[in-house]
């Protein structure tokens, strides 16, 4: 059973946006705040219960708002504070709290205390970043080449772990930790109930063990940042590329008074080499992984996050299931599979109603900093038709294209041009249709919600796997107490599954089966939940 700390907590339905991309209220293009003020009816009948903001700080967006020059204001194309502050009152007066994003291991090289740290080497902002007379190693960027940017103001190089403009913090000045405290504080005090904590992993380097995370001083800080009494009803889940129980256990476990959650990603890397070469996968890869995390986290007390898509991944969908004639079979037994086991479930915008990957012929409809390295590293090595091919496969811009609300212009997002090209298929699939459906992937997240939250077996329950000798499908039991129930995911092709339920009663289903026994034939993409 989980602590009372985090109990409060197991019970959120998490739903994520991305603001540039989610609604234009103004008419410039670009998705803001007031227009998610204005589609907050859209989330309440969906049944979720809290929204994590992708950033909506003032930056000068060479990352899409993860590099933020200011944390106490918002982004200009994204309205004002009092815009926010609208908002937020709203989502609350829905009863959907508020999660916003903080990146706290790197700012713009526009913040103020980057533009005064790069001035000279004894001011009050000198070492709130890391400088060195030299590289100090070879590591290299996230987003290509060298973490070590010459910066001739100072005649030193500053350490930068994603694009040169982002210069990383150094989270060893006790300074450096106190400002981003009180940054917190100040969102606290607005009314946030949550955060999500960007690449929290590397706040504190390893120079020691070569690599620019998890280093000795990590919980320290984490602790310092969460384990303070205005946090203790505060909700955060930490993006942190940790993948073994005992360093997550040093992360989550409540009684360390650091994060509620964190997000583990085995699941996500498969089926690719890199970002963007696709390689062969069985989906068993991925519900192996989902099985072991369960037990996992489940024997371990931890709170775990079920998630499939998120900003920074092409749409799962596209990649491992169906996208076109099985689209919503595809996108309906995932969501079962995913959102029907224990944790905290989170959802991406547009998955609800089933987008997919978008497919553009022409480099320019792509704005993602990462395809541009990746097309300068290879546009002489292949031809330019597959190098299109992999940026259309892996691009995170997949998950960045205006939501399709309906198949008016732009599918809706906007009466203008917006940001980056429209969602290429918004005319086939988009909410207002998918609405009219029989086979209606928004109504089937809407009952899968609402079963949810009316099964505590399902919210609390333990976790079974059974049928593990079938690799193309994946069945579990949840269960609690005296109340039972049994999931079936089955893959690609039609399966036989051989299970003896003799008394189970089918109670969710994504083929519009009234009833239908366990042991059988079931279909491409079938999910079939059962009370037993």
């Amino acid at each position: 059973m989980l602590s009372k700390k985090y109990q409060k907590f197991s019970e959120l339905i998490v739903y994520q946006i991305y603001p540039r991309s989610f609604y234009d209220a103004n008419g410039d293009g670009i998705g803001d705040l007031k227009g998610i003020t204005k589609k907050v009816s859209h989330l309440k009948e969906l049944g979720i219960n809290a929204v994590w903001l992708c950033p909506c700080y003032k930056s000068p967006n060479v990352d899409n708002g993860y590099d933020v020059s200011d944390y106490y204001d918002i982004m200009d194309e994204f309205g004002t504070l009092e815009d926010w502050k609208e908002m937020c009152a709203i989502l609350h007066k829905n009863g959907i709290k508020v999660i916003m994003d903080i990146v706290p291991n790197h700012t713009s090289d526009k913040h103020k205390w980057f533009i005064e740290s790069k001035k000279s080497k004894n001011n009050a902002y000198s070492d709130y970043y890391y400088w060195a007379d030299k590289p100090l190693n070879d590591w290299q960027a996230c987003f290509g080449g060298s973490v070590w940017e010459y910066c001739p103001e100072r005649n030193q190089y500053y350490m930068h772990s994603y694009a040169k403009e982002q210069p990383d913090l150094n989270w060893d000045n006790p300074k450096v930790r106190e400002e981003i405290c009180n940054i917190l504080d100040f969102w606290v005090n607005l009314g946030v109930d949550g955060f999500r904590i960007d690449v929290i992993d590397q706040i504190s380097k390893d120079f020691e063990g070569g690599r620019n995370c998890f280093g000795k001083h990590l919980h320290q800080y984490i602790n310092q940042m969460f384990g303070r009494k205005n946090m203790e009803n505060i909700f955060t889940v930490g993006e942190c590329w940790a993948n073994d129980i005992e360093e997550i256990k040093r992360h989550a476990l409540s009684d360390r008074k650091e994060l509620t959650t964190l997000f583990q990603f085995d699941h996500i890397h498969k089926g690719r080499y890199g970002r963007f070469i696709s390689q062969p996968f069985n989906l068993k890869e991925i519900t192996d992984d989902l099985s072991k995390w369960q037990r996992l986290t489940i024997d371990n007390d931890i709170i775990y996050t079920l998630f499939s898509d998120n900003h920074d991944q092409p749409r799962f969908l596209s990649r491992f299931g169906n996208d076109a004639e099985l689209r919503y079979e595809s996108a309906t037994m995932f969501a079962g599979m995913f959102y029907l086991l224990k944790g905290i479930p989170f959802i991406y915008q547009g998955q609800e109603w089933g987008m997919t990957n978008s497919y553009h012929t022409d480099f320019n409809d792509f704005r993602d900093v990462e395809n541009l390295d990746f097309y300068n590293e290879n546009k002489d090595k292949m031809p330019m038709s597959e190098l299109m091919d992999c940026i259309n496969f892996g691009s995170r811009d997949n998950a960045r294209r205006p939501l399709s609300w309906n198949d008016k212009t732009n599918g809706g997002f906007s009466n203008v041009t917006p940001w980056i090209p429209a969602y290429s298929r918004y005319s086939e699939i988009n909410l207002e249709k998918d609405k009219n459906f029989k086979k209606s992937v928004f109504e089937f997240y809407k009952n899968l919600l609402k079963f949810r939250k009316e099964n505590k077996a399902i919210m609390h329950g333990d976790f079974i796997e059974v049928a593990k000798e079938n690799n193309d499908c994946f069945v579990y039991e949840r269960v609690l107490d005296n109340d039972r129930f049994l999931v079936v995911c089955n893959f690609e092709k039609d399966n036989e599954i051989q299970l003896n339920y003799d008394s189970a009663q089918l109670v969710l289903s994504n083929y519009f089966y009234l009833d239908r026994k366990v042991f059988g034939e079931y279909k491409p993409f079938e999910l079939a939940a059962y009370k037993i």
